[in-house]
Parts: C-alpha cells; sequence; structure tokens
C-alpha cells in the first residue's frame, strides 16, 4: 500500500466520507460491502438503491485502490427456513444482474452455521447466553415496553452444564418448536427494547433449502448477520435506517466473540435512508398481499415497484441506476416523487427507443381524391434531429387510413388543432388532408371520416401563404399490424397509501392502473419486432414488446411511460 491517502471518491455522501477517513486513518487497507438479501421475496425498487450503493462502492474503491482485493458479496441470509426459496434466490440474483453488477463472491448465513454453533456454545461458557423455557407470549411479557423495564427470566440462571446440555439436545431434535430458546444474557432494563436478552437462536423442525434435515435449530438474523459479515471480512456493514436499533446488538455480538472467533475484519455497521416512492407500497407483507389477492398478476406484474415487474414494463436498467443516483443517500427517511423515476425512463429511452407510429383506438379516414389500389411508400426517420442516430423505414400510405379517435372532434374548440369538419392537418411524414364529411352510425356516433388531400403540396413541404398547425400520426388501413397495447399507470391512487397493519391500503388501489387496448393498429416495419424491443409511439409514449406474451402476428406491447407527466394533470383535474 502506498503511505499517501487515496483519492476520495466522487460523488461524496456520508457513507463515502466515513470509508475515506478509515482508508485515511488505515483502519481498513480495502472496502468490502455486501448486499444480504433474505430470499423471501421478490426485489423491489428499494433494494436497487442498495444494490447500486453496495455493488457501486465496490466498483468505484476497487478503481481507486487497486489490487486491494476490494469486493462486494452477495449473501443471502437463509436463517428462516419457513420463508425462503431458491425460486427467490434466482430472482433475486437475475436483478442483481439485470442492474448491471456482478458479485465478487457468493454466499448463504447457511454456510456458516456450524460455526455460530460454536459460537453459541461459547456465549454459553461465557456466561453470556442461555436456554430460556418461556413461551413466546410469556417471553414478550416479560419484557417489558419502552416505560417499563423487562424482567427476569426464570431460567436465566441455569448453570452452564445445563445450559450446554439443553443446546445440544435443541440440535439433536429432542424438543418441539417453542419448547426452548437461546437468548443472549444482557440488560433486561436496558433503554433499547432489542438489547433485553434478545433471542439467538429458536427450534424450527423444517427443511432448509440449502441444508436440508441437517438443522432443527436456527439463529435469528440478529445474530447470523454481524456474524457472517466478520466471517467474510466485510469493513462497511451497510443497511437502511430500520435496523438502527439493531447496531447495539450487531456490535455486542462481534465484541462478545472477536476474541475467541478471531474475525479477518471488524465490521460496523452504518443505516442510511431507504428509497420510499409515492402511490406505491413497498414492504414485502404489502406486496405479498397484492399477489397473493390476485389484486395483480404476479411478482413480475408491471405495476408493482418489484424489479422483475419493472424489467417486464420495459424500464432499462440504466434509468433505475441514474434515478438511485439522483435520489443520494441520505440519513433521513423522505418519499420521492414517482415523476422522478419517470424523468430518468424518458431520458434514457429518448437515445434509445426509435419512433414509430401506432394507433391506440382506430378511426377510418378514407382519402376521396387519392386512388384506390395505389400505394405510396414514405420515407420516415426512426430518430428525431436532436439524436444522433441514423436509420429510416418505409410507411405505406394508402387511400384508408386509421387515426385516432381523439385526434378528431366534430365540434372542436377554439384552440384544437387536430382535425374537424373543414379543418386542415399534417398527417405524419405525408400529406395535408381536409375533413370533407363524416359518417355516422345510428347513435350518432362518428365511424368514418371522408377528407381530401392537397394534391398541390408534396410531402414534407409547407404551403405557401397558409399556416398548418396540428400534426397527427396515422397507420395505412390495409397494411398494418394488429396489437394488444396494456396501458399501465400508477399502482395507488392515493400518494401516501395509510400503512396500519390491516388491509385499508388495499381501498386505495387504482381500478384504472391496467387498460387493456385490444385492435389496436401498428405500422408495417413493427411485424418483425422481437418481445423485448422498445419504440416511442410517436405522440403516445414509450413501449415494449412484452417479453412473455408477445408473439409474432400476435404482438402485446406494454406502456413504459408517457412522453408527459399525463399523471399529475390527470389528478388535478
Amino acid at each position: 500500500m502506498s503511505s499517501t491517502a487515496p483519492v476520495p471518491v466522487k460523488p461524496s455522501d456520508f457513507i463515502r466520507d466515513i470509508i475515506n477517513d478509515d482508508l485515511e486513518a488505515k483502519r481498513h487497507q480495502k472496502v468490502i460491502t455486501r448486499f444480504p438479501p433474505e430470499p423471501n421475496g421478490f426485489l423491489h425498487i428499494g433494494h436497487a438503491k442498495s444494490i447500486c450503493l453496495n455493488f457501486g462502492l465496490a466498483n468505484e474503491y476497487r478503481e481507486t485502490l487497486p489490487n486491494s482485493g476490494t469486493r462486494c458479496h452477495l449473501r443471502f441470509d437463509d436463517t428462516d427456513p419457513v420463508k425462503e426459496d431458491t425460486l427467490f434466490e434466482e430472482g433475486i440474483q437475475a436483478d442483481v444482474r439485470w442492474l448491471g453488477f456482478e458479485w465478487d463472491g457468493f454466499y448463504h448465513a447457511s454456510d456458516y452455521f456450524e460455526k455460530m454453533y460454536e459460537y453459541g456454545e461459547h456465549l454459553i461458557k461465557s456466561g453470556k447466553a442461555y436456554v430460556c423455557s418461556l413461551t413466546d407470549a410469556e417471553i414478550k411479557e416479560y419484557r417489558g415496553d419502552v416505560k417499563t423495564p423487562g424482567k427476569h427470566s426464570p431460567y436465566r440462571e441455569r448453570s452452564v452444564e445445563e445450559n450446554l446440555d439443553l443446546f445440544s439436545r435443541m440440535r439433536k431434535g429432542e424438543f418441539k418448536d417453542g419448547e426452548h430458546v437461546l437468548r443472549a444474557k444482557i440488560d433486561m432494563a436496558n433503554a433499547n427494547m432489542k438489547m433485553r436478552d434478545p433471542m439467538l437462536y429458536r427450534i424450527r423442525h423444517t427443511k432448509h433449502h440449502m441444508t436440508g434435515d441437517k438443522w432443527c435449530i436456527y439463529p435469528m438474523y440478529d445474530y447470523a448477520h454481524p456474524i457472517s459479515d466478520a466471517i467474510e471480512g466485510i469493513t462497511h456493514s451497510i443497511c437502511t435506517l430500520e435496523f438502527e436499533n439493531n447496531r447495539e446488538l450487531y456490535d455486542w455480538v462481534i465484541d462478545n466473540l472477536i476474541e475467541y472467533a478471531k474475525f479477518p475484519s471488524r465490521p460496523h455497521q452504518y443505516e442510511f435512508a431507504r428509497l420510499n416512492l409515492n402511490y406505491t407500497v413497498m414492504s414485502k407483507r404489502r406486496l405479498l398481499e397484492l399477489v397473493e389477492g390476485k389484486h395483480v398478476r404476479g411478482w413480475d406484474d408491471p405495476r408493482l415497484p418489484t424489479i422483475a415487474g419493472m424489467r417486464r414494463r420495459g424500464i432499462t436498467p440504466e434509468s433505475i441506476r441514474n434515478f438511485c443516483a439522483s435520489v443520494g443517500i441520505a440519513k433521513a427517511n423522505s418519499t420521492v416523487d414517482m415523476n422522478q423515476l419517470d424523468f430518468f425512463i424518458r431520458d434514457d429511452l429518448n437515445q434509445k427507443a426509435p419512433r414509430v407510429m401506432a394507433v391506440m383506438k382506430p378511426l377510418k379516414v378514407v382519402i376521396e381524391n387519392y386512388p384506390e389500389g395505389k400505394t405510396e411508400e414514405l420515407e420516415a426517420s426512426y430518430w428525431p434531429h436532436d439524436v444522433p442516430k441514423e436509420g429510416t423505414r418505409k410507411v405505406p400510405f394508402t387511400r384508408e387510413l386509421y387515426i385516432e379517435q381523439d385526434d378528431f372532434m366534430l365540434e372542436p374548440s377554439k384552440d384544437y388543432f387536430r382535425l374537424a369538419p373543414g379543418k386542415e392537418v399534417r398527417l405524419r411524414y405525408a400529406y395535408l388532408i381536409t375533413c370533407t364529411d363524416v359518417v355516422k352510425d345510428a347513435s350518432g356516433n362518428v365511424t368514418e371520416i371522408r377528407a381530401r388531400y392537397d394534391e398541390e403540396v408534396k410531402v414534407g413541404e409547407n404551403p405557401v401563404g397558409r399556416k398548418v398547425k396540428g400534426t397527427i400520426h396515422w397507420v395505412s388501413a390495409s397494411d398494418n399490424v394488429d396489437a394488444e397495447v396494456r396501458l399501465y399507470e400508477r399502482l395507488l391512487i392515493d400518494e401516501a397509501p395509510p400503512t396500519g397493519k390491516d388491509s385499508e391500503f388495499l381501498d386505495a388501489i387504482n381500478p384504472n392502473a391496467l387498460q387493456v387496448l385490444t385492435g389496436c393498429k401498428l405500422e408495417r416495419s413493427l411485424g418483425e419486432c422481437k418481445p423485448g424491443d422498445r419504440f416511442q409511439f410517436e405522440r403516445q409514449g414509450y413501449f415494449i414488446a412484452d417479453e412473455k406474451d408477445s408473439k409474432p402476428g400476435a404482438l402485446v406491447f406494454n406502456r413504459i411511460v408517457t412522453l408527459k407527466d399525463s399523471w399529475a394533470k390527470a389528478q388535478k383535474k
């Protein structure tokens, strides 16, 4: 190592400041972080912030400290076999990789179960742990509350020999679930409730997805997590603010084992503000309720804030990384506006999504002075002038076209610049047309528009002496592609949904969070698109061919995001 302090990594925040101070003071010679999800559910946008932070720190300091051994681990904290599954592990790994990161070491807390048991015996021998035979309800009662000190368990003064015997028999499976637990012997009057003789082990006669039936006792998260960090040599254990009260117990576990265990490092826990978004929920319990209650179509439903759902919706990993960077690392919780995420989605897709034309709610237009049977192949650019990319396609122009129903108004207002009786508009990449007549059904609804095109004005030209304000998109009625289009909006109608323990938040589900449009007409070029291809439908928004449901001849598109913040306007109205 050089004797000079490393140059601080930018951007800076309080976490990076701590790391830089540690490196400058030579408390650490390298930086080792970890991302430690529990494999009991799917990750969401809040986890993405933690992923970007932990893996991002390792990537940054690896450049600053080359050949130092700076790393980031992926470790599954698999200490509760009742809720865990390899399905979740596979999904989490896919999410981390999709976000653009790769781990330097892959671990499970269960890799260290034998060591954890040994350390449990050491704590017993040191008079720092005991086997307690109170029921869960009694343990809760004995713990007291924030105003009342707890009282000692009647089993707190068991001898070392009796505790070791009971702990050994717990491991052998001689007792039923809940019959005994191993507790730390700390302080039943501690102001921090986490320190009132917390549970270290409980009995669970449940098969573990990694260790099978080898164990019937499992360590608690607050015991397993600091030990896993210390064994792996983690230097900076970074977690969200809800674990702030756990830090005292984290330190107690390490301080009471480090001399015996000879850990390669003394990790410290640091907490940062979690990512909260408005108009959605991100607690695992709430998300599970939405999925199991069939309020959404699974964990990858594009209305959910899960990474799987956002990926299926068509949001790019780059936009999520940029969004997380913009939110920054703070010490106080706050809620971020969903529009901030939408901004980064649009900003990224603007450079990546070719422009095409699609008509969601078709209304037929017949151009009466255009020859029947004639087709012109008009040149249309995939990219606007401000995107430095090249590429065009041919769009067929025919006598009969489709336009959007919303682009025609029978009795237009003064500031309406689209098609109306007697009004002229420009067809994107094509001619100027004027509405001459309409066809209505028995109910008075317009079913067809009759129009004429200006034969004297060539494609792309501006007529001398008159200004045409409106430009609308269109698709040939005889040469197009049918598709289903799914329009996604905010999951909830409440900006800050209820956070109570019941299911009150379900009342805030937005009934219009998904609108499915069938019979949509897309330009011919989209017939060749593949699942996962993204486009900007001109004047409509950004869309992706659904990775699961879209097939050749039966295209399905998901709206990723609108071109403008239509949600805010709708809410004001």
